[in-house]
């Protein structure tokens, strides 16, 4: 019997994982500016189930709630590496979209 991808139940919804609440916990490192760029910085502790990951949000870019994160960090990220994953993030960006492009 074939399965059919759309559900049939009305009362069936579609929500992105970024409509939860987000349960962990962070600490907040501060921000950083690069090339006249800025990212407020926060730590999510993985605890005994996730890897700790580090969260930029690009609070000086045109798109509200953009950034991007690095995971599996261990112990303390230098502000060099915070510096040079940022300049790699934003050598990705299409400057007419303001987003990440894709070749």
């Amino acid at each position: 019997m074939p399965s059919d991808p759309e559900p049939t139940d009305e009362r069936w919804v579609y929500a992105p994982t970024s409509a939860f609440p987000d349960v962990h916990s962070y600490t907040d490192l501060g921000s950083v500016t690069v090339d006249g760029e800025t990212f407020a910085v926060r730590r999510r502790d993985g605890g005994s189930t996730h890897l700790d990951s580090i969260h930029y949000d690009w609070i000086s870019g045109p798109n509200d709630g953009y950034g991007f994160s690095t995971v599996g960090i261990s112990g303390h990220i230098s502000r060099e590496r915070q510096i040079a994953d940022i300049r790699d993030f934003l050598a990705g960006i299409d400057p007419a979209t303001g987003y990440l492009s894709y070749p």
